[in-house]
């Protein structure tokens, strides 16, 4: 599969025959055949998707346009956490070659499984994700999302090796010695979570290493929200383009979706994900454009297929053409989950627009944490930023300045005043993963 898709003599894709650029009727043709057929597999193999379409009066065969698929159930996350560890599997353990799992840090980890020809199709979506992000054959990767039971970096390794790039399976952590690599091997080609790279940044920076000077061309950054502020302080600070990826294990892992060089929404590969958009609250099927939460089908999955699952991500997708020319859909980046927000008097807060309003303001750097609290039954909201050295040693009017500065974009943005600290670089814990953005001590006051 993998070898039709590419063009050896230019390390590229062959447009006539590459998904990414299908006449959309061609598209539907695909998606409706697989989708048919995943159904089927799901409903003769899964037991609890088999009795929510008994409950529906739903059988396979009723799945004859890709309209129809709004009839099928949902899927949500603690479906995976009631039938672990493995429920939803629809195929047998002697045919699992792979599995992963989340770190169940809210419960039971989520267990994801893969068939010999699942690892294929992810290492297919994955280098057709580097292929958007502009890498190609010869391409140097330092990968650093972490390998192990997290999906990204065994996902990110097999999809550049079936790119023809030369992977350094360097994992996550290690700092100083992913910056070494950096600067001695020459890498042309980065992945990680955009918030470990803003910390290799920091500490390149401690080093004496310019990462502008090196060959670093491309930034691939996914596993977690970003603004494009964050990306504007990324691309300036270390001389590259910074490319937003999506995915998620109950899918696949990275590959499910990913930015192209016009850096203008994320493009689904759709003929192995269909992309839904839903008012959460409803659970309606929005018109194209709208905003609300996306829902996928994974398409070809064996092991095990995911039927209309809700990320609970909240974005829209992109009406206009790609100036890429790839015909697949493109959604809005997602800065924000349904199941990330916070209500404090009374008003929705996202971690994202906290981000925005600090990253606004000159001075500051994109270290931050959210601490909520609960005083005599009222909540309170802290917000911890780091400064630059220069701001931090100056004058105390330059502190308060920029204080009242932040202070101030976020009232804008969130329409309440919260208490602002401002603190010295390196204060808040850096992280070689997921940031940790907000802290919940609501329940120890």
């Amino acid at each position: 599969m993998l070898k039709e898709l590419w063009n050896d003599a230019e390390g590229g894709f062959h447009p006539a025959s590459a998904p990414d650029f299908l006449p959309p009727a061609a598209l539907r043709e695909v998606q409706l055949r697989r989708l048919r057929a995943v159904v089927r597999r799901a409903y003769d193999h899964v037991e609890l998707f088999r009795a929510r379409m008994d409950e529906r009066g739903l059988t396979p065969e009723d799945i004859r346009t890709l309209d129809d698929i709004a009839r099928l159930p949902f899927t949500v996350k603690t479906d995976l956490r009631d039938t672990y560890p493995f429920g939803l599997f629809a195929s047998p353990m002697s045919d699992v070659v792979r599995l992963h799992a989340s770190s169940g840090t809210t419960g039971k980890p989520i267990v994801v499984a893969y068939t010999r020809e699942d690892v294929e199709v992810w290492s297919e979506v994955m280098a057709r994700t580097f292929a958007c992000c502009g890498m190609h054959r010869g391409d140097l990767l330092q990968n650093a999302f972490g390998y192990g039971l997290f999906t990204g970096g065994l996902g990110a390794h097999y999809g550049a090796e079936a790119l023809g790039a030369t992977v350094i399976p360097i994992s996550g952590g290690n700092t100083d010695r992913q910056i070494t690599l950096l600067r001695d091997f020459g890498v042309s080609a980065l992945c990680c979570t955009p918030s470990y790279f803003t910390h290799m940044v920091e500490r390149a920076g401690e080093l004496g290493v310019d990462l502008r000077a090196l060959p670093l061309r491309i930034g691939v950054f996914g596993a977690e929200p970003w603004t494009d502020a964050m990306r504007a302080h990324i691309e300036s600070a270390a001389g590259i383009k910074a490319y937003d990826i999506y995915g998620l294990s109950e899918i696949t892992g990275p590959g499910v979706a990913s930015e192209c060089a016009a850096q203008d929404g994320l493009h689904f590969f759709e003929d192995h994900f269909y992309p839904e958009i839903i008012d959460p609250d409803t659970g309606e099927v929005l018109p194209e454009g709208a905003e609300g939460e996306l829902v996928l089908t994974t398409l070809s999955k064996k092991a095990m297929p995911m039927i209309r699952y809700r990320t609970r991500d909240i974005t829209s997708f992109i009406t206009e053409p790609c100036a890429c020319g790839r015909t697949i859909r493109r959604m809005r980046r997602i800065g924000r989950r349904s199941d990330d927000m916070f209500i404090i008097r009374g008003v929705n807060v996202f971690p994202s627009q906290v981000e925005a309003a600090l990253l606004a303001v000159e001075g500051t750097l994109p270290h931050y944490q959210i601490i909520l609290t609960r005083n005599h039954g009222l909540d309170q909201m802290t917000v911890e930023v780091e400064v630059t050295p220069e701001v931090f040693s100056d004058r105390i009017g330059a502190l308060e300045d920029i204080r009242r500065r932040l202070a101030q974009a976020i009232e804008q943005i969130l329409g309440i005043r919260v208490d602002l600290r401002l603190v010295e670089p390196r204060t808040i814990e850096r992280s070689q993963g997921k940031a940790k953005r907000v802290i919940d001590r609501r329940q120890d006051s």
